[in-house]
């Protein structure tokens, strides 16, 4: 008789888990990504979806865009739009098992109404 000897494969855990999600979005509601009140308020939600703590949340109207950066106790949130393009950048990078930055991502991808979204992920994860 055959026996199997299964072999254990040490993985390193993560000392720091981090995870960051960040993209483009085409073709965006070009009202939504003029008003600075309406895409602060979908970043303080997108926080709260993606499971973070919000510190601060900052705005800025320049030109016909606006750019939103919030600071999360995990890390940050940021927007950048261009109505004129209708398009947006998206940045939601975190430290934490606890946090979802992909459903943050996800929610303010929807909330803009992008019919196209670029996204990538990087494992920012420090194992030591």
């Amino acid at each position: 008789m055959t026996e199997l000897v299964a072999l254990q494969r040490e993985v390193a855990i993560p000392k720091v888990i981090g995870k960051h999600v960040y993209g483009e979005l085409y073709d965006c509601d070009t009202k939504l990504l003029r008003n600075k009140r309406v895409l602060k308020n979908i970043v303080i939600e997108a926080a709260k979806i993606g499971n973070m703590t919000l510190l601060d949340v900052r705005s800025w109207k320049i030109g016909d865009g606006v750019s939103i950066v919030a600071i999360v106790l995990e890390s940050h949130i940021a927007v950048h739009t261009w109505p004129e393009f209708s398009f947006a950048t998206v940045d939601v990078y975190s430290c934490g098992e606890h946090t979802d930055p992909e459903a943050a991502f996800r929610y303010i991808a929807t909330s803009l109404k992008a019919k196209k979204i670029i996204r990538g992920y990087v494992d920012r994860s420090y194992r030591g």
